[in-house]
């Protein structure tokens, strides 16, 4: 039902995106040219980031016990073949954005950036005695204090209990919960226009124009790792399974799904479009109805490579050195956390902090790299979802074309 606020029904016409890019062209002028106004504008975006900060925990504990709760064995014939390809290629370009990140190290200006009481990690020996006792927490401790290893596990642990002794109702209570703290978060994310506004005046007007620099070099490793991905790894993979040129079937993917994801922005929006594109390549409908779908969830490479690009931005401008070990368990981490990003909007933002852990980096600190997540969001967000979507129709069809070459 619409509104009758004329005001509130022009500003609803106008997509998230434009509005998140005019705020911030409106915070870089504001910032600019009127310094103290810029730093008054301050506290919207600390109240945005502290919104994100309050809902991060619950989102990933219920949507993470949801998900394993859910989660159904069924009829899975030619599915394991197309699960693996998701997994290694989210994995492959975890393991890429680690490297793009050491080769090309960012620093950010952040207002929090020297206020970490927690020591950094001297090794991959103290991250995994840290990571363990993490584990262990008490998961109320865990959801207070943003301990996202304790509240990871606990989620998994709940999540793998529900679907073993819990009834269908208990289940749907999960997932209905699960749905409507998703809803809060798409509540929050539609202030982000005035967040980023604060975000960016205040940051202009404090540091000038130093603090941009870091964000484009930052946009610049991400869209690098993700172009990497698409034309070069994934059509490695793809040439593993069909045993010919993959660039026909990687242009194809890009072009009609792609595309459309870039500007939808929801790889469950774009459901219909990589369905339409299988049965187009011949693909046998028994095996991609269930592989899209499931792709939508869980084939995140481009979540993958925010998580870890912006979690190593985090560690350099602390000055954290990370060595080949952590790094290597980075990407572990952000793979699995990357396939819980989806459905929600910022998802793989919001779990930036679960990868910050590792580091012993504050909350406080990461909630911040969230936000610059969200300035450069306009461009990273399309790319991310251009990146997840038009690979699940690409592995689908290479693992079918392949078992069908191999038949």
């Amino acid at each position: 039902m619409a509104s009758g606020n004329p005001l509130l029904n022009a500003i609803n016409s106008v997509s998230l995106v434009v509005q998140i890019a005019i705020g911030l062209v409106l915070g870089i002028l504001v910032g600019a040219v009127a310094p103290q106004v810029g730093i008054s504008a301050g506290l919207l975006g600390s109240l945005f980031v502290g919104a994100l900060k309050a809902i991060a925990p619950i989102l990933v504990f219920v949507l993470v016990t949801a998900a394993i709760a859910q989660h159904q064995k069924g009829n899975q014939a030619h599915i394991k073949p197309i699960l693996i390809l998701y997994i290694f290629g989210t994995f492959a370009a975890a393991v890429v954005a680690v490297v793009a990140s050491m080769a090309f190290p960012t620093t950010l200006i952040l207002r929090a950036a020297g206020d970490v009481s927690v020591a950094p990690p001297s090794g991959i020996v103290e991250v995994l005695k840290t990571l363990l006792m993490n584990l262990v927490a008490n998961p109320i401790n865990a959801l207070a204090n943003a301990n996202y290893i304790g509240i990871l596990a606990w989620a998994l642990v709940l999540g793998a209990a529900l679907r073993h002794h819990g009834s269908d109702t208990t289940r749907q209570v999960a997932a209905d919960l699960a749905d409507t703290v998703s809803t809060v978060v798409k509540w929050i994310i539609r202030f982000a226009p005035l967040g980023i506004f604060g975000l960016v005046s205040s940051t202009i007007a404090e540091t000038g124009f130093e603090a941009l620099a870091g964000y484009m070099q930052l946009l610049a490793v991400l869209l690098g790792c993700m172009l990497f991905i698409a034309l070069v790894v994934n059509p490695i993979i793809v040439w593993t399974q069909i045993r010919s040129n993959p660039f026909p079937l990687v242009f194809t993917c890009l072009r009609e799904s792609g595309v459309y994801a870039f500007f939808t922005r929801s790889s469950a929006a774009n459901i219909p479009v990589n369905m339409a594109l299988a049965k187009k390549l011949g693909l046998h409908e028994d095996t991609y109805s269930i592989s899209i779908p499931l792709g939508a969830t869980i084939n995140m490479a481009g979540a993958a490579i925010t998580i870890t690009v912006l979690a190593m931005a985090a560690a350099h401008t602390q000055g954290i050195t990370v060595d080949f070990a952590t790094a290597l368990l980075l990407s572990l981490v952000a793979t699995v956390s990357a396939c819980g990003a989806s459905g929600v909007a910022g998802g793989s933002l919001l779990l930036i902090p679960l990868a910050c852990s590792l580091f012993g980096i504050d909350n406080d600190v990461a909630m911040q790299v969230v936000a610059v997540g969200f300035i450069i969001g306009v461009i990273q967000d399309s790319a991310e979802t251009a990146l997840n979507s038009s690979t699940d129709v690409l592995f689908t069809a290479a693992a079918d074309l392949g078992r069908q070459r191999k038949e």
